[in-house]
């Protein structure tokens, strides 16, 4: 009988990898080469099944900003941290000097215990012209699920070091019909585009479930070449604002999955104040079939 892989983490000055035995089942960047029109951020590239399988894509050409899994925001006030253009009312998408870094500051926890492999940093988010919006702490856990499976969680705090309130906010809250990105954004892999999106309630495709309410969503998609298919699923932490979210979801022009806070509503960040994100997110060699199960077991983590 062959035993479970153990769960590890290795750290170095760029870097956090979380892996089981020789397989890297997910790397977290936590001081990007990103130019600064990309917004600079940390980010999960690659994320692999525990069979090996990606499912992440690193800067798609038609999204240069999109980084695999990250927290990405495009309307923090009025900076951008998703990347590329930010959106105006009335004047579409432009290119502004508005694209800010969330760099990091410090580790302040890396370890495994009883299976949990823990990394945990601070970060500055700092505007292009160099002030300071928001300190930010930061806590990542990686863990496996029986032997198809494995699990992230991703904690987040955000405190307002400014001397006025920011809104975060998403394209939809500035104008823009059914385009309220922002948050915890997935991009998968290109050979994912037109998978199958699954939640509690049924099947379907980006177009039917934007801007849908759900706790959890999940994308099952298949690769090229070895002839397999793959689940990953994010579950919304029950505290988040605004839960149940709005979802961004896509599914025919690309795979991406996003529990959207800021969809439709802007959330306020008083000065001093701090607003707090928790997700898990899970990743399997399975089907949507898998989904719901799935669901279950990172919603008992979280």
């Amino acid at each position: 009988m062959t035993s479970s892989p153990r769960l590890d983490l290795e750290v170095d000055e760029t870097s956090a990898s979380f892996r089981a035995g020789n397989l890297e089942l997910g790397r977290y960047v936590i001081v990007p080469d990103s130019p600064q029109l990309e917004s600079p951020k940390p980010y999960l590239d690659p994320l692999r099944t525990r069979a090996g399988h990606v499912v992440t894509l690193f800067r798609p050409w038609d999204h240069v900003w999109h980084k695999g899994l990250a927290w990405s925001l495009p309307v923090v006030g009025d900076e951008n941290f998703w990347g590329g253009p930010t959106y105006l009312r009335g004047e579409g998408y432009r290119q502004l000097p508005n694209n800010g870094a969330q760099v990091h500051r410090a580790v302040s926890e890396a370890t495994v215990v009883d299976g949990v492999a823990r990394f945990g940093h601070t970060l500055d988010w700092t505007a292009q012209a160099g002030a300071r919006l928001f300190t930010e702490d930061r806590t990542l856990t990686a863990r496996l699920l029986g032997g198809d499976a494995w699990a992230l969680t991703i904690e987040i705090g955000m405190t307002n070091d400014t001397d006025a309130a920011i809104a975060l906010g998403s394209p939809t809250t500035r104008g823009r019909e059914n385009a309220g990105y922002g948050g915890l954004f997935w991009r998968g892999p290109r050979s994912f585009t037109d998978g199958v999106l699954v939640t509690a309630t049924g099947e379907g495709t980006g177009a039917e479930f934007r801007g849908r309410r759900s706790e959890w969503m999940g994308f099952a998609g298949r690769h090229d070449v070895i002839d397999a298919t793959s689940l990953v699923v994010m579950v919304d932490g029950a505290d988040n604002p605004n839960h149940p979210p709005q979802w961004f979801a896509r599914s025919e022009e690309f795979a991406g999955l996003n529990p959207a806070p800021f969809f439709s509503d802007e959330l306020e960040i008083p000065v001093g104040g701090t607003a707090t994100f928790r997700y898990a997110i899970g990743i399997a060699d399975a089907g949507s079939e898998r989904a719901a199960s799935l669901a279950d077991e990172l919603r008992a983590i979280l």
